[in-house]
């Protein structure tokens, strides 16, 4: 794994030329007990291995891990640190294409998120983009969320 790279800007015309390219790699952010507890409170989930730090040291995980959804929901922090589209009016979260979560986060440690280029379309007024989005843990050799998400841009 190598350290965050600077955010690469692409135009929004000039996104068909890079499908296929690894764009690059997000700063490391680190899962916090609070944030886990926060995203608890916003969605309800309030499963033991999530929000209960004691019984989680006892559970299958060694202690708390955040929640999947919790990871995947940092993508719309952790990409724009990674990458920009330019030429564009507004962009908009358009769904998923593939979602796993292959291991979990534990509580305290770092995520950091990859992302390529999958494909380009264009759309009445702008471009519909994949990317392929893995999340990684600091130290684990295994992802912790592999996605291909979806986002329209809007010239």
């Amino acid at each position: 794994m190598s350290e965050a790279e600077a955010t690469t800007t692409i135009a929004l015309e000039d996104l068909p030329k890079h499908v296929g390219e690894h764009i690059g790699y997000s700063p490391w952010h680190e899962v916090t007990q609070d944030q886990v507890n926060k995203f608890a409170d916003a969605t309800g989930d309030h499963q033991w291995i999530h929000v209960d730090p004691e019984r989680a040291k006892a559970g299958p995980f060694g202690g708390p891990i955040a929640h999947g959804y919790l990871t995947l929901s940092l993508a719309p922090y952790l990409l724009p640190q990674l990458w920009q589209v330019a030429g564009i009016s507004m962009g908009v979260n358009y769904g998923l294409n593939k979602l796993r979560f292959p291991s979990p986060v534990p509580v305290g440690k770092k995520l950091r998120i990859g992302a390529s280029l999958a494909g380009v379309k264009e759309i009445s007024g702008g471009a519909e983009v994949s990317l392929d989005l893995t999340f990684e843990v600091e130290g684990s050799e295994k992802p912790a969320c592999v996605a291909q998400a979806v986002y329209r841009y809007y010239a």
